[in-house]
């Protein structure tokens, strides 16, 4: 290494005794459970492979602990034997173990022989078949191992990564700086692979990518407006807003990416120049108020050949006031196939319309979707008050000729959410779900509206016309692991349209 490596994003420590792990809210201990026990969650022994606490806050007090564990997985994990050597966590350990090393560790040469064998082994078991992240995080791993280690061999690792960095970057990335899967943890997770990409190269100027200079400059071109599409579709509370598969603690918090953005000679981000922010490519809008900031999901639920991660939450929002989060979508608790994944995915996890109690995109499997929501129309007026308007056809089956149209109205201290479903239906329901800190008095609630609570203190008024308003339970995930009991605000359409009035008034 003959230049300069920065100090990565940090997360929270996972590592909380010597081989015990809080990983997904689960905590276990390797002399109980081993590295692949398969009664726990596939998930939880994927992120027990990732090694991510070798670079995680106050990683230094724990190296010991961390040596040990290095040298305890070369012994316990043979080449090609459970879990850890499939290509993803294959993936995401070689370049902890790497960014461990290069923060001034040494490596064990048996585990440094290791490191050499787990990069030969993933660069012939690339994830071509799942493309996305998965093979973006392969490619990464394999520019780390080239560019770490010297030699013939190294020099094809570093090869073939930057052949598909070179397809996948201009792919993935869309021009407004998103990621192409249409989620803000897998944009925060993107970010921080772009970072690291930059960093590395870095730090092996003279190794790594011989004559592709032009390359490198245009990942550091990148990183600007990736930078900008995260802070636009993070709340006041400086955290990302759920959109499609999104909870905390997966990816680096956003402060922690400006901070790791800043130690990379990257200038700070420039403030928005007004009130609304048009995410065109990706599908989303901020509009940002004195008292209030409002999430806009008028977005395609993600690439057609990899929607994976997409949830049916088309036409959703999201909104703060008085930097509290108000109205929250589902977030996301739980991979793979069971009942509660769907139910999170669903449409009535979303703060949208529900028609005949269909999902607007037909969501089923742990990662599948069959039909999909388009949107269409999207206006945007900016004037004396602010309109977004949308639709989408997701209901628009065989034999029925459905759109949901939407339009939020933004006036002085109100929101003005405006539904209408044309074509036949029984019955349609538009669906608020309540952030767990806000309350609904005893009192506060009937069929023509609700007030909500903020600390007990400050009011916001929720009022309908042309349906009628109950209260549901419901449940909030901010987490992997995690489910929150919450309320949920849910308006019986009884006319067109229908006008759900939220105003957020300071009253006494």
């Amino acid at each position: 290494m003959t230049g300069t490596w920065a100090a990565p994003a940090r997360r929270k420590a996972s590592l909380v005794e010597r081989e015990r792990f809080c990983l997904l809210n689960q905590t276990h201990a390797l002399s109980d459970r081993g590295w692949d026990d398969e009664a726990l969650d596939k998930l939880w022994r994927y992120h027990l492979h990732y090694f991510d606490d070798l670079n995680a806050e106050g990683a230094d007090s724990r190296t010991p602990w961390h040596r040990e564990l290095i040298e305890r997985w070369v012994r316990e994990n043979p080449p090609a034997a459970g879990s850890g050597w499939e290509p993803y966590p294959t993936s995401l350990r070689i370049v902890n173990w790497i960014k461990w090393a290069l923060a001034g560790n040494a490596l064990p040469q048996v585990c440094a022989d290791s490191l050499a064998a787990q990069a030969r082994w993933l660069s012939r078991r690339l994830e071509i078949h799942l493309l996305g992240n998965h093979l973006f995080a392969n490619a990464k791993a394999l520019l780390f191992a080239g560019v770490y280690f010297d030699g013939r061999e190294a020099q094809g690792w570093q090869d073939k990564a930057l052949l598909i960095l070179a397809r996948e970057i201009p792919e993935q990335i869309l021009g407004d700086g998103g990621h192409f899967e249409r989620s803000t943890m897998y944009h925060a997770l993107a970010l921080e692979d772009m970072l690291d990409l930059c960093n590395v190269v870095a730090a092996y100027p003279n190794a790594a990518a011989p004559g592709r200079a032009d390359e490198i400059r245009h990942w550091r071109e990148q990183v600007g407006p990736m930078r900008a599409w995260l802070a636009a579709m993070c709340h006041p509370d400086g955290e990302i807003a759920f959109f499609n598969d999104a909870a905390l603690g997966i990816a680096p918090a956003r402060v922690e990416l400006e901070d790791y953005a800043s130690r990379l000679a990257f200038l700070p981000l420039a403030a928005p120049a007004g009130p609304v922010i048009a995410l065109g490519e990706s599908g989303y809008v901020r509009v940002d108020l004195d008292a209030a900031v409002a999430l806009l999901d008028v977005a395609p639920v993600g690439p057609d050949y990899l929607p994976g991660h997409a949830h049916a939450d088309t036409l959703s929002f999201e909104l703060s006031v008085f930097g509290q989060r108000v109205f929250v979508n589902s977030g996301t608790s739980c991979y793979g196939g069971g009942a509660e994944r769907l139910r999170q995915r669903g449409t009535a996890a979303h703060n949208t319309v529900v028609v005949d109690g269909k999902d607007s995109s037909e969501v089923w499997g742990g990662f599948r979707v069959a039909r999909r929501a388009r949107p269409l129309g999207l206006e945007i007026a900016v004037d004396d008050a602010i309109e977004v308007r949308c639709a989408h056809d997701g209901y628009a089956r065989p034999r029925r000729e459905q759109e949901h149209r939407r339009q939020w109205r933004f006036g002085d201290c109100e929101l003005v959410v405006e539904d209408t479903v044309t074509g036949d239906f029984d019955r349609a329901q538009a669906r608020f779900h309540l952030h767990p800190a806000i309350a609904v008095p005893a009192d506060g609630a009937h069929a023509g509206g609700a007030v909500l609570q903020i600390a007990g203190q400050r009011d916001i008024e929720v009022r309908v016309e042309g349906g009628v308003m109950r209260i549901e339970p419901s449940t909030w995930h901010p987490e992997f692991g995690r489910s929150i009991a919450s309320l949920c605000l849910v308006v019986d359409f009884t006319a067109a349209p229908l006008r759900t009035r939220i105003d957020w008034k300071h009253r006494p």
